[in-house]
């Protein structure tokens, strides 16, 4: 099962100009499952107040799709008064998206820096080989460690506590002509999958919180109930690569037992569509 992380800066590339059809592209060239990205946006003048979740899942036909907007604000006109103008995070999967649910994230609230309310976005979807599981797009905050710390430890809690809290729905209804039942009960797995910006390094207080401390004797100390990253799982060491800049800040994690089943990983150096790069990854679901 191939996924794929881009935060795709709205559409804006690195030749200045505004893209959706780019990054469609970029994306489609890798024949991706599930797809997470981040900073997609709906009626922003920067990007010609367009609808870009609409427009990427049309230039991506084939995909359901969820979106989760953590920026939420009043952007009506006359012609529609109730528009609202958004900024979030996106799934788009081949097989249909069971589930789905939005969190969000601890805010700073800071007096003259930028400071924007970010969030996860779930999606509960199924393998090829009819396994479900979770995924998530995420993207924190770029301020500094002590703002990403607290959402680092919300994604912990929420993947600690999801596969006790059961599907969308669970259980029964004392009527059952009330119509609460209907359809089967969306499944809520242990098995998760993390994709998107995490604005950390790997020699990062934030990045040891999510998959281990290093220690000088004995490596990465991770924990079989926690989160692996990908990138290393593959095999590559985890100072390798770069997905903005110079630095790698885009990652895919997953479960940790989930090691084992992890056959690829990759970040497309060429794609231009942005100011970061796709990671892609193959986990044998």
């Amino acid at each position: 099962m191939r996924f794929l992380t881009y935060n795709i800066q709205y559409g804006l590339g690195e030749d200045g100009r505004f893209d959706l059809a780019r990054i469609a592209r970029e994306i489609l060239r890798h024949e991706p499952d599930v797809v997470g990205l981040q900073e997609v946006e709906r009626y922003w003048k920067r990007s010609g107040e367009r609808d870009q979740p609409a427009e990427l899942a049309a230039l991506m036909p084939g995909y359901y799709w969820v979106y989760g907007a953590n920026l939420d604000m009043h952007a009506g006109n006359g012609e529609q008064p109730n528009r609202r103008r958004q900024f979030g995070t996106m799934i788009l999967s081949r097989s249909p998206i069971l589930s789905s649910r939005n969190f969000p994230l601890p805010k700073f609230g800071t007096l003259s820096q930028h400071s924007i309310q970010q969030g996860a976005l779930e999606a509960v979807v199924e393998s090829p080989k009819g396994m479900p599981i979770r995924v998530y797009s995420v993207h924190l905050s770029h301020l500094s460690p002590a703002t990403r710390l607290p959402q680092v430890e919300v994604i912990l809690e929420i993947d600690r506590r999801a596969y006790a809290e059961g599907g969308a729905w669970c259980g029964g209804h004392p009527d059952p002509t009330a119509g609460w039942t209907e359809g089967e009960i969306p499944p809520m797995p242990r098995e998760s999958v993390w994709m998107g910006d995490f604005n950390f390094t790997v020699d990062s207080e934030e990045y040891a919180r999510l998959v281990g401390p290093l220690t000088p004797r004995h490596g990465r100390l991770v924990n079989r109930d926690g989160l692996i990253d990908c990138w290393v799982a593959a095999g590559h060491d985890e100072r390798e690569g770069a997905s903005c800049e110079d630095v790698r800040i885009d990652y895919v994690f997953c479960s940790a037992w989930l090691a084992d089943r992890v056959r690829r990983a990759e970040i497309d150096t060429t794609a231009r569509g942005s100011d970061h790069r796709p990671v892609i990854v193959d986990i044998d679901l």
